[in-house]
């Protein structure tokens, strides 16, 4: 999938709309496609932002999205919980059946980290950094 368009590009686009140009024309001096002038220059005209907007599926979703405050009590209670464990409890519980890779990669995303012997949640300590000129 291509980049979007840096936001210089679209404020100089931009630029050129308000000086009177026409999508295509602007997009000709730019070197963009004249199908992408065409549509932010309907964006300039109805006053909508130029600016990309994020791409991909939208965080919080999926088949784990509504049961998270489940996923954290259980982990809380008892933070030595294996993930068949895990996987079982959500199944008689909330009656969802997952895999036990889905349920961990939703427990990173809540800010959970597996230490040892049991899952803790991530501290907001920064990471330690090398020594400049450090090798290794």
């Amino acid at each position: 999938m291509p980049a979007p368009l840096s936001l210089d590009i679209r404020r100089r686009f931009e630029r050129y709309i308000h000086e009177g140009l026409s999508g295509r024309e602007a997009a000709r001096r730019l070197l963009i496609s004249p199908a992408t002038g065409a549509r932010l220059a309907a964006k300039v005209r109805v006053g909508e932002t130029l600016a990309p907007r994020k791409c991909g599926r939208p965080t919080g979703y999926g088949r784990l999205g509504d049961h998270h405050a489940f996923l954290i009590e259980v982990v809380e209670q008892d933070p030595d919980i294996t993930m068949p464990e895990l996987r079982d409890a959500l199944a008689e519980a909330e009656g969802i059946v997952v895999h036990e890779t889905s349920l961990s990669r939703a427990l990173r995303r809540l800010g959970f980290t597996y230490k040892k012997s049991h899952w803790s949640r991530l501290n907001n300590a920064e990471r330690m950094s090398r020594m400049p000129g450090a090798t290794g």
